[in-house]
């Protein structure tokens, strides 16, 4: 059960939003009037939200506005399609052209030494074909972004990267994690980097690295802070000293980014120790602009502005989480409207600020700075420490997330009580398991495998999200690559010979559900129903994304 003051009626209404909101562009405010409108004229089922946030203008702003204000329109602010899709055609480009192709740099057909683990010639054809969905996703951004970002919500960057495709047009945070790990197995090492370039490009432009690379992003919120796990595995392939220097001082800032005020609270434990846990908290309290129209229906059931404020905080606050959405998040799991993100202290979260604690402290002993190898090392094995005091449960043998008081203020110390850890299952829980201090001590895995066994997320395809089938994309029956890569990495990495086989089993369930899919589908899915092999995921406001490989 989950803790008992956990109550489904609306936090949202015990005081005034105070938290801090960034103001955005005027661009992207007009392209939120525009989706606003599209979503008049459409059929729901025919709406991506997105599509129109993401339009470039082929003319300045104010010409653009006073055209589209001069549009005739019903009393529901909707115009027919016709006059529409002319308007749309005449002053806009299309949603992805601010980017443009360019050959992948370090690309090669079947580079040497390639998986060469893998020997079925089935499934090494089947490698070679996603290997060879890179030449598909690299991208570099326009001309036209560069010499006139008044015109685009694209943001420039300063070199060509990867994108994940379909409907995200544009570099994403902690995708790229995956992306740089994809790319190191292809030997594409420069590409890599090129990422790592341009989300320090991000860091350094605005304090923190953004969830995506779009002008409504700025204002908002990060995503997962996975930079220096990036950075240390092109390190461990490629030994690049230089990339170490340059992501350092970056690193030092998301850091400070992340223990901000707000996205910080202090726990007092029972043994009279303060820890500093960290929390996701956007910088936002209005409608996501990519989904807009969407989010103000949801916010129409809330009865004055400050709560429908509250609610749009909580809403890009667990978007800034990379779980939107999950009932992991909602106080009453029957009611979306009952997100609460940044009341909840998410043990995955803090388990990668361990990591880039333990990154920060690597680095710095590369480049010669043993101080702040000093203080980051201390520093990683003081949250050690609260991992044991604020996120492990002994009777479930898992790490859970940990649930704050309605009111709780940053500066001031809550009291750790067991019943704010919120005992559902996710999938979160297993996490820790990535990293190395915890999948060194063989003892701690294998209560954690034992209870991941019995934990009813091991299905017949992989591991489940959540237990609960909510209809929400974060929730059971779906399984996610990201969940099944850093359990199954943490349980290989132990010395414990039955977790090592657990890794082994879940891998295979995993690789051959994504097998079956691509022989019967030819595309690689977003994510899958780990209740039966080969079927691919759904739920969530957006329709399931997928990517087409060449097939030979």
């Amino acid at each position: 059960m989950a803790a008992a003051n956990h109550s489904p009626s609306s936090p949202y209404s015990c005081a005034k939003d105070s938290g801090p909101v960034i103001p955005t562009t005027s661009l992207v405010t007009f392209l939120e009037r525009v989706q606003e409108t599209a979503f008049q004229t459409y059929e729901r089922s025919k709406f991506d939200h997105k599509d129109f946030i993401d339009l470039s203008l082929k003319f300045d702003l104010s010409t653009t506005v006073k055209a589209f204000d001069e549009i005739s329109k019903t009393e529901n602010g909707s115009v027919s399609t016709k006059d529409f899709e002319e308007f749309i055609g005449k002053w806009f480009k299309s949603a992805g052209e601010d980017l443009v192709y360019v050959e992948p740099m370090d690309f090669e057909t079947e580079p040497y030494g390639f998986l060469p683990k893998v020997e079925n010639p089935e499934v090494r054809a089947w490698a070679l074909e996603v290997h060879g969905l890179w030449k598909k996703l690299s991208r570099e951004v326009s001309s036209s972004v560069h010499d006139h970002p008044e015109l685009h919500t694209l943001l420039p960057l300063p070199v060509p990267g990867m994108i994940p495709g379909s409907r995200f047009r544009e570099v994403y945070y902690w995708d790229s994690y995956w992306v740089i790990r994809g790319l190191l197995a292809s030997k594409m090492h420069e590409t890599a980097k090129a990422i790592v370039t341009n989300l320090i490009s991000l860091l350094d432009t605005y304090g923190y690295v953004l969830n995506g690379a779009r002008a409504y992003y700025t204002n908002r919120s990060s995503q997962p802070p996975l930079l220096s796990a990036m950075v240390y595995e092109i390190y461990n392939r490629t030994g690049d000293v230089d990339l170490v220097k340059k992501a350092l001082p970056a690193l030092l800032k998301e850091y400070q980014f992340w223990n901000s005020e707000i996205h910080t609270m202090i726990i007092h434990d029972a043994e009279n120790c303060n820890h500093s846990l960290n929390r996701y908290y956007a910088m936002w309290n209005k409608p996501r602009p990519e989904a807009s129209a969407i989010d103000k229906r949801f916010a129409s059931k809330f009865l004055n502005v400050n709560e429908k404020q509250k609610f749009y905080r909580e809403l890009a606050s667990t978007a800034e989480s990379g779980w939107d959405f999950s009932t992991r998040w909602m106080r009453n799991p029957s009611e979306f409207t009952s997100l609460s993100t940044t009341t909840i202290l998410p043990v995955d979260l803090n388990a990668f600020m361990l990591r880039m604690e333990l990154d920060i402290a690597f680095f710095a002993k590369i480049v010669g700075d043993d101080a702040i190898a000093e203080d980051f090392l201390t520093a990683s094995h003081t949250r050690k420490k609260a991992f044991n005091s604020v996120f492990w449960n002994e009777n479930m043998g898992q790490w859970v997330d940990y649930w704050l008081n309605y009111g709780a203020e940053p500066k001031e110390p809550q009291t750790w009580e067991a019943q704010n850890q919120n005992q559902n299952v996710f999938a979160s829980n297993f996490v820790p398991l990535w990293i190395d201090l915890f999948n060194s001590d063989t003892p701690l895995v294998e209560k954690v495998t034992r209870s991941l066994q019995s934990s009813g997320l091991l299905c017949a395809a992989g591991i489940a999200t959540s237990l609960t089938n909510s209809g929400h994309q974060w929730d059971f029956p779906n399984g996610w690559a990201p969940i099944q890569h850093m359990i199954v990495e943490g349980l290989w990495r132990s010395a414990s010979t039955e977790a090592r086989k657990v890794a082994r089993d879940i891998a295979e369930r995993w690789i051959r559900a994504n097998h079956v899919a691509y022989k019967k589908t030819g595309t690689m899915h977003e994510k899958y129903n780990v209740e039966k092999c080969g079927e691919y995921g759904a739920g969530g406001i957006y329709r399931p994304q997928f990517l087409t490989a060449a097939r030979n």
